[in-house]
């Protein structure tokens, strides 16, 4: 029997991946280059976008090995990062209560802080479930 969490969700990829094309999946399982080269090229103009459908599952089993799991939930703030970015509830829900307090009264430091989340967000989590 599996006992070991799985950090990341096949069902939230898919979801992400409907919004694939600005990049958002690659982004959750880690890829932050190919998340900003989709990002800039439309998911290289909507054919790279395609054939992630079918990367999905091989992504998400990349991040399980990556990504330590544990009691702050990837999916979770991923959603809280990607539809309240600016807000910083994500960041309050990690336990970042100043910079989510910054986030909340500069707009997500005008966005920047936003961006630089997509890129590190993965490794913000393993961090912090890595002290659990």
């Amino acid at each position: 029997m599996n006992t070991q969490r799985e950090s990341h969700s096949v069902l939230l990829g898919y979801l992400l991946w409907i919004f694939g094309f600005m990049g958002a999946h690659r982004f959750y399982y880690g890829k932050p280059v190919t998340g900003v080269i989709w990002f800039f090229t439309l998911g290289l103009l909507f054919v790279g976008w395609i054939i992630d459908l079918f990367l999905i599952p091989a992504m998400d089993r990349e991040a399980g090995d990556r990504f330590i799991p544990g009691p702050v939930n990837y999916n979770l703030t991923w959603i809280l990062l990607t539809f309240l970015g600016p807000l910083g509830i994500h960041r309050f829900y990690m336990g970042k209560i100043f910079t989510g307090i910054l986030y909340l009264l500069t707009g997500g430091l005008v966005m920047l802080g936003v961006l630089y989340d997509y890129l590190t967000l993965n490794k913000q989590l393993s961090e912090i479930n890595q002290d659990y």
